[in-house]
């Protein structure tokens, strides 16, 4: 078993290691790689079978 199995979960290494990774690149190649690491999430509410408007979560975080 490797070491850091004992103290992190997988998806936490991942990013304690993604985020080392980008920290170590040159600027240029450093924003281009941040970029690729933003995620988005979006819902649809469903009403009487019929899928409403779908609504970003990031956008209603920035309205309130």
């Amino acid at each position: 078993m490797t070491a850091w199995r004992t103290v992190f979960t997988y998806n936490k290494y991942a990013q304690i290691t993604a985020r080392a990774l980008r920290a170590s690149l040159k600027e240029e190649e450093r924003v281009v790689a941040e970029k690729r690491g933003l995620t988005a999430s979006r819902y649809q509410k469903w009403e009487n079978g019929l899928g409403g408007l779908y609504t970003t979560v990031q956008e209603e975080v920035q309205k309130k």
